[in-house]
């Protein structure tokens, strides 16, 4: 008979590091990250009252953050049994540290738990839709830079995405003019597109959804716009 101890101890799973940059299109990051955004600001416009989606995200974010730290305290764990995440949801400087989820899924949450419901929804799908929409425009296409690592292509399109996400949400969700309408999104998408552009070192996963939403709702203060 052959003598179990004497066969060969199964492998430890091999650990698959990160290897992207801000600068690969990390295609499947980005469209996590979009529909992540798109689902949380959707549920609340539709489904949830915002007492509901307090504590549905809250729960959420809680889960993320829990997430997180498991994925850098026992990558060993994140090797075993979801490997694709480091190579599809993680970069490189996030091996060791928090990844974009964390201040993602926080931003979210202060962003719903302060403002009022439209200028949050337009401060998350922004996030979702205009911040992704930037990344791949301008790695794809950029060719004139205007700031560091920004080009003139990422932030039009940052800008347009912006814009329209504005013009959708507060046609619905205002009872004014359509200039009125097409005049705040517009201020409100300049503002966006102006601060995208500043070079902050906090993860803009967490300024700019707070930033939008804030503005949004200064914008509808100066129109006398009431935010229901």
């Amino acid at each position: 008979m052959t003598d179990p101890s004497s066969e060969p101890a199964a492998a430890p799973p091999v650990l698959l590091a990160p290897t992207a940059t801000r600068r690969d299109l990390q295609l499947g990051r980005r469209l996590f990250h979009l529909l992540n955004g798109v689902t949380v600001a959707t549920a609340y416009a539709i489904f949830f009252t915002h007492t509901q989606i307090i504590h549905v995200f809250g729960t959420i974010a809680c889960l993320v953050y829990v997430f997180d730290r498991v994925r850098i305290a026992y990558p060993e764990v994140v090797a075993r049994y979801a490997p694709a995440v480091n190579q599809l949801l993680v970069r490189a400087e996030e091996q060791v540290r928090e990844s974009a989820m964390t201040p993602y899924a926080i931003a979210v949450l202060l962003t719903i738990l302060t403002v009022p419901k439209p200028a949050a929804l337009i401060a998350i799908y922004t996030l979702a839709i205009a911040d992704p929409a930037a990344a791949i425009v301008g790695i794809s296409w950029g060719r004139h830079k205007i700031a560091a690592e920004r080009s003139l292509e990422g932030t039009l399109a940052f800008f347009g995405a912006t814009l329209a996400i504005a013009l959708v949400v507060l046609t619905f969700a205002t009872v004014v003019s359509m200039w009125t309408v097409v005049t705040m999104a517009l201020m409100i998408a300049l503002a966006a597109g102006a601060f995208e552009l500043v070079p902050l070192r906090i993860d803009d996963n967490m300024t700019i959804p707070l930033f939008v939403a804030f503005a949004t709702w200064i914008t509808a203060d100066l129109f006398g716009v009431p935010l229901a």
